[in-house]
């Protein structure tokens, strides 16, 4: 299996564990607090229990990312309305 299917595989594992039943409109708030600590955790972890470099990460490589991906699946969302 190619390292980008294993990839989506893991985030739609994440997403579930996130998640965990609850309603994604209703619970909104506490899915979010449980991302925002997940993702905390994450970049400490890779960056060596540097908190200062887990810091750095975020704000400079991890939101372009994640604003670029978001930016992505909305194009190809809209173009497969329009297509």
């Amino acid at each position: 299996m190619a390292d980008s299917r294993k990839d989506v595989e893991r985030y739609l594992a994440a997403v579930k564990t996130i998640v965990d039943g609850r309603n994604p409109e209703r619970d909104r708030g506490s899915i979010m607090v449980t991302l925002e600590g997940t993702v905390a955790a994450v970049l400490v972890y890779v960056m060596g229990g540097d908190h200062r470099k887990a810091a750095a990460m975020l704000n400079e490589a991890l939101v372009q990312g994640v604003e670029e991906r978001i930016a992505l699946a909305g194009r190809r969302r809209a173009k497969g309305k329009d297509g």
